[in-house]
């Protein structure tokens, strides 16, 4: 009989620690793969919980692919490659100090992934960089070291320990202006004799990136699951760069068993990395946060990288990368004689709103607010004419959700015609390389931006050009 205690559950849901529970039993081999688990309403009786509590915990193992449901038949354990490691409850050490199309005025531009700028803590900012700037020990006019400043790096790390259940050091993190700025870094890092791999569909403008740094790179397409590891091998890639945690834009979350997979793959070969781009880990709105591949990496393949412009503000250019130790020997080496491209005063000001709590409160209430938001646009489209003939697709997680339209005409005539009511939208194919086959008529809704206030006549329009 499957049973816990919860004597040292500590000041965690219930939910969150069965979950807990039944995931380490799951990966040390103790829950074997095929072993049904109990159903929610005999285990809440078993365990004196509640039956919601039970199904938030499967649902948490699902969405990571630990378990899986059968149809009238119950939960069972998924298959997995073998034992992993899990850092995150280690001791903390104690630290010494796409095309764009902006330049158009749409009349609703469903495109658009800006935050929300008027809700940016412009008070609470201004004040710690007032306080940064007449700080006689803050050196903020002098160079910024190669990896950026140590404040700055130590305030990530424990926000990456607490928040993400990342055990790294500040030694390992490095500040640059934009990720864009952090690829054109890796690849002086890591070599441009590599073939680079882009998930299909992706982010459309690594492609740019790689190309104007003459490196070779190769679409690699998707399943269910996430990047697939037969086109992978089949295109012969060293690096690839993914998304598992909320893949752009199909809204994907990667399995446990297709991660280790992955990183099977990528400990086959010396030179084969894996870039993590956690982008908007923040705004998951239901369970846990889904870990990061980066912490069950156990062969040091895997570099981490995330951004302040999506949770903060466009404007704010910060964001960084977390290598492996052994790549970070290789950085100070090689690509040492950098100076951050981010000034210290906007270091200083950042490791202060997130030491001093500011960022995880500022996460909580834009969670809050593009919940709702999300669930303002949704409810409007089912009152719309609309609704009939769409079904919507990955609202759980991330700032859009896949908006699917039953229709016979083609999605560029679709486009065309909203283009010339001065409504922007985009759909899978744009995302998408080649001949690999598309979800027809499923369209990215980014709905951050959006003015629920015009949307009714926006949606009346849309419903009237795709019939």
């Amino acid at each position: 009989m499957l049973t816990y205690t919860f004597e040292n559950r500590g000041e965690k849901p219930y939910y969150q620690y069965l979950y807990e529970c039944l995931r380490h039993d799951i990966e040390q081999g103790e829950l074997p793969a095929g072993t049904k688990l109990p159903s929610k309403r005999s285990f809440a009786r078993q365990l004196g919980l509640s039956v919601m509590t039970i199904e938030s915990a499967y649902e948490q193992l699902m969405v990571e692919g630990y378990i899986y449901a059968e149809e009238k038949r119950g939960y069972f354990v998924s298959e997995m490659l073998g034992q992993m490691r899990y850092p995150m409850q280690q001791e903390r050490p104690l630290y010494q100090m796409v095309q764009d199309d902006s330049r158009q005025q749409w009349r609703m531009d469903f495109t658009s992934n800006q935050v929300d700028r008027e809700r940016f803590p412009m008070a609470i900012w201004s004040r710690l960089m007032r306080e940064v700037l007449s700080s006689p020990s803050k050196d903020v006019l002098s160079p910024s070291p190669p990896q950026g400043i140590w404040e700055l790096r130590c305030a990530i790390a424990e926000h990456l320990y607490h928040f993400r259940g990342m055990n790294v050091s500040p030694e390992q993190i490095v500040i640059g202006a934009g990720t864009e700025y952090l690829y054109h870094m890796l690849i002086q890092l890591l070599g441009r004799d590599h073939v680079y791999g882009i998930e299909n569909p992706g982010y459309g403008k690594l492609a740019n990136i790689y190309a104007c740094n003459n490196v070779a790179y190769r679409f690699v397409d998707l399943d269910e699951q996430g990047v697939s590891i037969d086109s992978l091998r089949a295109k012969q890639v060293d690096i690839l760069h993914t998304s598992p945690s909320h893949h752009f834009p199909t809204g994907i979350v990667m399995p446990i068993s297709r991660r280790q997979k992955l990183l099977a793959w990528a400990a086959r070969e010396e030179n084969r990395y894996i870039i993590e781009d956690d982008y908007d880990c923040e705004f998951r709105f239901g369970g846990l946060p889904i870990p990061t591949l980066q912490s069950i990496d156990a062969n040091d393949k895997v570099i981490y990288l995330n951004t302040f412009s999506k949770s903060l503000t466009p404007s704010i250019r910060i964001s960084y990368m977390v290598l492996p130790l052994p790549l970070m020997e290789r950085f100070r080496d090689k690509l040492g004689f950098y100076a951050c491209t981010v000034a210290n005063f906007e270091q200083y000001t950042l490791a202060a709103f997130l030491a001093q709590g500011y960022f995880e409160k500022h996460i909580n209430r834009m969670r809050n607010y593009y919940k709702n938001q999300k669930n303002e646009v949704i409810a409007l489209l089912k009152k719309s004419s609309l609704w009939e003939r769409v079904s919507i697709y990955e609202e759980d997680a991330g700032l859009h959700f896949l908006l699917r339209i039953r229709t016979d005409k083609s999605d560029r005539a679709i486009k065309e015609d909203l283009d010339k009511c001065g409504i922007h939208i985009r759909s899978m194919a744009d995302y998408t390389h080649g001949r690999k086959k598309i979800q027809e008529h499923t369209f990215v809704i980014n709905y951050t931006a959006l003015d629920t206030e015009a949307l009714p006549e926006v949606l009346e329009e849309i419903s009237r050009n795709v019939l």
